[in-house]
């Protein structure tokens, strides 16, 4: 492609993404009422503002890379075979059990990191855990076909040989994943951009998206899960300011490494079977 369209499918989702929260959230701050709809206390409305927000990003950056490249959007989501709903399950399964592992970890070593009050169950819980079902899997999902399938392939097009222009879109797409996600935390942003580069990797060792967009919806599923019923039956902070992060978010860093090592394996056995 031209150097400024790989510009254009980075910039302008995310441009997007932001202004559709903002105004979501502005919305929100009308019906509950609120002094400051920007605050970091995550509400069912602003849980469903920001679901909803990313999952239709997603599908604006993947039809916009689509138009630019002049390629079928299928192409974006797996190549050479097609979308294989079964890997999507045994993936999500597999992460799974490495995401409850390395969450258990936590809870055990620095149960005071992820900013856990107490357990606590009320109408509130209940109403996010049914958004976060609902409306979570296409959060992540947008989340990959945005930063994946759009800006990995579109940022490594500005290097011509192969891999070179994957380590370029590996870089970009995960800065720009870590940048989005708006911590000023050194930890947690770095955790982000290794989360990003962890599913980058996903993608490309299995020539598909499944893989990453399990990983990623079994994240969310269980974070916002504990976060929700760790919240003493309150809307959950979601403070990602300085000094919110620390060590312990080592931990998950091994644990999406285990997944990119666990996608690898799954996959060369795949094909030295056919």
């Amino acid at each position: 492609m031209s150097w400024w369209k790989p510009l254009v499918v980075i910039v302008v989702p995310s441009l997007v993404m932001v202004v559709l929260q903002v105004l979501f959230y502005q919305v929100v701050g009308v019906i509950e009422g609120s002094d400051d709809p920007l605050a970091a206390t995550v509400t069912p409305l602003k849980f469903l503002a920001v679901n909803l927000s990313v999952g239709a990003t997603g599908v604006l950056a993947i039809l916009l890379l689509a138009w630019t490249a002049r390629v079928p959007w299928r192409s974006l989501i797996s190549w050479p075979r097609a979308f294989d709903a079964r890997r999507l399950a045994r993936y999500l399964a597999g992460a799974a059990l490495l995401l409850g592992a390395g969450v258990g970890v936590v809870a055990l070593v620095a149960p005071d990191a992820p900013g856990w009050t107490a357990f606590g169950f009320t109408a509130t819980t209940a109403v996010v855990l049914v958004i976060m079902v609902l409306t979570t899997p296409l959060q992540a999902a947008g989340e990959e076909l945005m930063f994946r399938s759009a800006m990995l392939p579109a940022a490594a097009s500005w290097v011509r040989a192969v891999r070179p222009a994957l380590a370029v879109g590996l870089v970009v797409s995960s800065l720009a994943f870590a940048v989005m996600h708006g911590s000023t935390d050194p930890w947690l942003f770095g955790y982000y951009a290794v989360f990003g580069f962890c599913a980058g990797l996903m993608a490309i060792i299995s020539r598909g998206i499944e893989a990453p967009v399990a990983f990623h919806i079994a994240n969310n599923l269980l974070a916002t899960t504990v976060n929700t019923l760790m919240a003493d039956g309150e809307a959950f902070p979601l403070d990602r300011s300085t000094d919110t992060g620390d060590a312990s978010l080592l931990i998950l860093v091994v644990v999406d490494i285990g997944m990119v090592v666990f996608v690898w394996l799954r996959e060369r056995r795949a094909r030295a079977a056919s």
